[in-house]
């Protein structure tokens, strides 16, 4: 598998293949939502529930693969439930991470139950664990795609008063603010592209572009725009090119999208420990 890792005619030449190239888009879209989301997530301090709504997508793609209906559909009603059921269950960090066990206890035990009386093959429901991102077609690209207009929209019509909330709850709320609201859209949002991100690089690894791009971004950078568009950068980094490196050794892309995280977030957590030994 090493040797391949380094097999550029290999890699060059399954790059000219359309599941490849249909694949690198869905990478691309999918990097470009969760580097805009990341950073509130992580300053919401919403990584349990990044997880949970992960979980909780994989309970209802699960259950859409035993009762015989499109995975995506069930991913996403499943991701979007727990989300906004996350948002309405607790604000504040404490109750929220409560809701959050209690839900994700029961919704995952509901999947291993889903994933054990499924009928077919293994590697189908493996896949919802460790992502397939070759298996991306046509329809889902039109979802994923519809999936970052919805982001892009959101964000773009609440970014001030959601980085208001998201800042400081309080005086928000005191503002005129709807700090609620604004918490259970932006959880349900969550939700949605987990559900995405599922399908992509599996429930078990969603945290690895969902937050670690955005927590490596905030090592290196304090304003709010700036801070989104290098988590953008780095989502990029890690799910574009880590299709790239997967593709020759043939190894489930989550690998490699988790190890280039990792190795982002590495860096820029020396970096950003040089710069306060300097100062």
């Amino acid at each position: 598998m090493l040797d391949h890792l380094f097999a550029v005619d290999l890699t060059a030449h399954l790059l000219r293949h359309d599941f490849v190239q249909q694949a690198l888009i869905a990478a691309a879209l999918l990097g470009l939502v969760a580097g805009l989301i990341g950073p509130f997530i992580v300053l919401r301090q919403m990584s349990f529930a990044v997880h949970g709504s992960s979980e909780l997508s994989l309970t209802g793609a699960a259950f859409a693969l035993l009762a015989g209906f499109d995975v995506g559909v069930g991913a996403l009603v499943g991701s979007a439930l727990a989300a906004a059921l996350f948002g309405v269950l607790g604000q504040r960090a404490r109750e929220r991470d409560s809701a959050i066990g209690v839900v994700l206890a029961f919704g995952l035990g509901l999947a291993v139950l889903f994933i054990h009386l499924y009928p077919g093959r293994t590697g189908t429901s493996f896949a919802l664990l460790t992502g397939q991102i070759v298996g991306v077609g046509y329809a889902g690209l039109a979802m994923l795609a519809a999936v970052c207009v919805l982001v892009i929209a959101v964000l773009g019509c609440c970014y001030r008063p959601l980085l208001f909330a998201t800042v400081d709850p309080d005086v928000a709320a005191a503002r005129g603010v709807p700090v609620r609201a604004l918490g259970i859209v932006f959880a349900a949002l969550v939700g949605v592209v987990a559900a995405q991100a599922v399908q992509i690089v599996g429930a078990l690894l969603v945290m690895s572009l969902l937050i670690t791009p955005a927590a490596a971004a905030a090592r290196v950078v304090t304003a709010p725009a700036l801070a989104i568009a290098t988590s953008v950068l780095f989502a990029e980094v890690a799910a574009v090119g880590g299709i790239v490196l997967s593709l020759a050794p043939g190894v489930p892309v989550s690998v490699f999208v988790a190890a280039i995280s990792f190795v982002i977030y590495l860096f820029c957590w020396m970096l950003g420990k040089y710069r306060v030994a300097r100062h």
